[in-house]
Formats: C-alpha cells, sequence, structure tokens
C-alpha cells in the first residue's frame, strides 16, 4: 500500500471499529441492558443508572461520533462522497447502497447526539429533572434507541452491499 492507499485502509479500519463499538453497544442496550432492568432488584439499580450506564453511554456516544466522522472521511478520501450524499442521482446508482447507508446512519447519529443523550442526561440524574420528566425522559430514549436499533439493519446491509456491487 502507498500514500492515498494505506491512509484510506487505515480510516476504513477506523470506521469498522468505532462502527462496530457503536452498534454493539446499541444493541447492548436494547437486547441486554433494557429487557434485563425489570428483573435487576430495587436496591442494585442505582449501580446500573449511576456506574455502568454512564460509562456506556459515553463510549457510545462517542463511538457514534467517530464512526460518521471517519466514515465521511473515507467517503471524501475514496472520491465518492458527493455521490453517495446525492443516493447515487448523479452517477447513475453506483452509490445508491452507500449513499442510503451514509443516510441512515447520519440519522442514527442524529438521534444519539440529538435525542438519546440529553434525554438519558434527565432519565439519569446527570441533569435536574423533576420524577415526571425524568419518566418521559427514559421512554423517549428507548423510543430512539429502539429506531436506531431497526435502522441500524439495513445501515449495515448497505453498507457491506456497497463493498459487494453485485448485490445491485
Amino acid at each position: 500500500m502507498e500514500g492515498l492507499d494505506f491512509v484510506s485502509f487505515l480510516f476504513r479500519w477506523l470506521h469498522v471499529l468505532s462502527g462496530v463499538m457503536w452498534i454493539g453497544l446499541l444493541w447492548y442496550f436494547n437486547f441486554v441492558q433494557i429487557p434485563s432492568m425489570p428483573k435487576i432488584p430495587d436496591d442494585q439499580k442505582p449501580a446500573v443508572g449511576k456506574v455502568i450506564a454512564p460509562t456506556a453511554l459515553f463510549w457510545f456516544r462517542w463511538g457514534a461520533m467517530a464512526t460518521i466522522v471517519t466514515g465521511l472521511i473515507l467517503a471524501m478520501l475514496n472520491g465518492y462522497f458527493i455521490e453517495a450524499v446525492a443516493i447515487g442521482f448523479t452517477d447513475d446508482g453506483v452509490s445508491t447502497a452507500i449513499g442510503i447507508g451514509m443516510w441512515l446512519g447520519a440519522i442514527m447519529w442524529f438521534n444519539v447526539w440529538f435525542v438519546i443523550w440529553p434525554a438519558q442526561k434527565r432519565a439519569l440524574g446527570i441533569v435536574d429533572a423533576d420524577a415526571d420528566a425524568k419518566k418521559a425522559s427514559a421512554r423517549t430514549a428507548m423510543l430512539f434507541s429502539r429506531t436506531n436499533t431497526m435502522l441500524s439493519l439495513p445501515m449495515l446491509f448497505c453498507m457491506v452491499s456497497a463493498q459487494n456491487p453485485w448485490y445491485f
């Protein structure tokens, strides 16, 4: 590998690593933590809410940030940024799959930073909120997290499919 090829490889590797962290934690929250919370005795729940969840949410949101930043850099380095953002309308559909995947990832990133994280700060008591606001915020965070979980499947399919164009 030379020059730009190595840089592109490096950013693809960083993109995959950060994506694994982000989506792995997303799936942890939705398939492990949320369903397990009703089974945890009330006296033990503060350990989850005060220790485990804030740490997991830190890595979750920064995994999301690293994934989108490295993905955008990768698209620019590989010369398909404009075509992907245009969802393939500028290149006879060649960039449709990666474009859909990028847009789904961007929506998910937005949900993490501007809906889920602010709601979780209220729900976990990181910022002051009354009991009703905490309850409503927990529900909002859960619903948007579930939305991201559902979006993650077509997003991952599109990202992988873009690397194997014979699917389209």
